[in-house]
């Protein structure tokens, strides 16, 4: 049985104060939950009704060191974020952010004041789709331990190190090449896969910066061929990214 102030701490998580003061977060869902055992992630508790328990038996002797708490669905749904609780949570600690950034051999995306959780969700679970495993954002960018950022993952938040850090700095600090995003780069049929360099993706209304475009190494932009003013930030970073990591 949980106590009421074990309940009152785990809903003050779906505040990005409260995560960012206990260094914490929730995370919902039986594939989400799932995926972040196996990848290893540092989960501290999981609260899961008696039916999810019984039906992953395998998995959680595996992780035998993860605190296991068996809870009554409707505890479970007050404790939820989301309209129709899922029958699984996990209490995370957050990964540091405060190891150095390695940009050389890589893809990495860089995120310019991405504002959307769904889309910040869909990209870092675009990112993991597409096996770029470093995803870069802004100070300015959303939480990406908002929950509904993290549902949107799918449980892509696993795999993929998210980082955060002042981009236009970070572009000043190496060679390795950039290709910006906007409506007026160059044709991005015209560049072949990539095997190093940073995608930067910019905000869903302004776009990138333009102190970042003009420090970047190329323009890149997907040509329109209809009447559309613009692509969805998250649909646009799906495209790029099916032209330069694909061989």
């Amino acid at each position: 049985m949980l106590s009421k102030a074990q309940i009152k701490y785990i809903q003050s998580l779906q505040h990005k104060k409260y995560r960012q003061k206990s260094g914490q977060f929730m995370a919902e869902g039986d594939k989400i939950v799932q995926e972040l055992l196996l990848a290893g992630q540092q989960v501290q508790e999981i609260y899961a009704t008696a039916d999810w328990i019984a039906a992953h038996q395998p998995l959680l002797q595996e992780h035998s060191r993860v605190r296991l708490l068996e809870v009554m669905p409707e505890v479970l749904k007050q404790m939820s974020s989301l309209i129709t609780p899922n029958r699984a949570m996990a209490l995370l600690n957050m990964p540091a952010s405060n190891a150095p950034l390695e940009l050389k051999g890589k893809v990495s995306l860089a995120l310019d004041a991405i504002q959307d959780p769904g889309n910040m969700g869909t990209i870092i679970r675009i990112a993991d789709w597409f096996g770029i495993q470093q995803v870069i954002c802004s100070p300015d960018c959303v939480d990406v331990y908002n929950p509904k950022t993290i549902q949107a993952t799918m449980g892509s938040l696993a795999r993929v190190h998210i980082a955060e850090s002042d981009i236009h700095q970070l572009l000043t600090q190496t060679t390795v090449s950039s290709y910006a995003a906007t409506l007026h780069g160059e044709n991005i049929a015209g560049f072949a896969p990539i095997e190093e360099g940073v995608i930067l993706i910019g905000n869903e209304g302004r776009g990138l910066r333009d102190e970042i475009i003009g420090i970047s190494t190329y323009r890149i932009t997907i040509p329109r061929m209809g009447g559309a003013e613009s692509l969805n930030a998250a649909v646009a970073t799906g495209i790029i990214c099916g032209r330069m990591m694909i061989k």
